[in-house]
């Protein structure tokens, strides 16, 4: 066991204008290439004023120690907020005013420095293009309804437990796509047909999987000690929807070490879902 192994975590914080999505997202990144390095992460969002930053700083600050310098990732778009944020005492590492340096220098004009989130809404069509996406999501969670499954760009089919809703609302309310997802009960495992109500729609398809420890570990949350939440019971799921998958052609991965970002953006790909906004 390492040194860092004893060490007290290191604090890292995810400042932002708006939700802090895109910082936690970019920061992250960075804190993965550091496997050996624990990190206790808080997001402070919405910081939109001077005074707001002032106590984001105070926060920060407050954490530091002798032996400990906090890493503070900001996507702060405002100059004066940003600043503040700048006086901490921690390392600070703006994931916004550099990149926007380059740009500015690319395109010879000034960016307007507006404050706000990657992710914010551009206009009335964009947002009425989500909550129709979310309201299908909603109502084809989880094998919920088959009307109108023909409309869904991508279907998502795993055992229980396994992602399924989490991904499906991310790639709705995030990217706008019509996702239903299909859960795979003890029937569906008895042969390596698709169940009945998705097999039309094999080419829409896409399988989420985990690990047996891992979903043993979540389903156990949910109804400790029962079978459903025996190791090998989700072996055994898990190895009939790998089969599956892979008699359709169906195109899989693993949840247990991704995060929903990371799977979203793998179902984009692979069944070319990509936007141009």
């Amino acid at each position: 066991m390492s040194a860092q192994d004893h060490a007290a975590p290191t604090p890292a914080f995810f400042l932002a204008g708006g939700t802090g999505i895109s910082a936690e997202t970019l920061g992250n990144m960075i804190l993965q290439q550091f496997p050996g390095v624990r990190f206790v992460r808080q997001k402070i969002p919405f910081i939109t004023s001077v005074d707001s930053a002032r106590e984001a700083v105070a926060m920060v600050d407050a954490t530091k120690t002798d032996e400990i310098t906090p890493l503070v990732f900001s996507t702060v778009a405002d100059e004066e907020i940003r600043a503040e944020l700048m006086q901490t005492k921690c390392a600070f590492i703006d994931l916004f005013g550099s990149q926007l340096d380059e740009v500015e220098r690319v395109l010879h004009r000034e960016a307007a420095h507006k404050g706000g989130s990657a992710h914010a809404v551009r206009n009335q069509t964009e947002y009425d293009s989500r909550m129709k996406a979310v309201e299908y999501a909603i109502e084809h969670d989880d094998g919920a309804s088959l009307r109108a499954i023909d409309k869904a760009e991508v279907i998502l089919l795993a055992p229980s437990r396994c992602g399924k809703t989490p991904t499906t609302m991310y790639l709705a309310l995030q990217h706008s796509i019509f996702v239903a997802n299909y859960p795979l009960v003890d029937e569906d495992f008895e042969s390596a047909r698709l169940p009945r109500p998705i097999a039309p729609y094999a080419d829409k398809c896409f399988g989420i999987v985990s690990t047996a420890a891992r979903l043993s570990q979540v389903r156990g949350e949910r109804r400790p000690g029962s079978k459903y939440a025996s190791q090998a019971q989700c072996l055994y799921e898990l190895r009939r929807a790998e089969s599956m998958f892979r008699t359709h052609k169906i195109p899989f991965i693993n949840s247990s070490a991704m995060s929903i970002e990371e799977m979203a953006a793998v179902i984009m790909q692979t069944r070319k879902l990509n936007r141009v906004h």
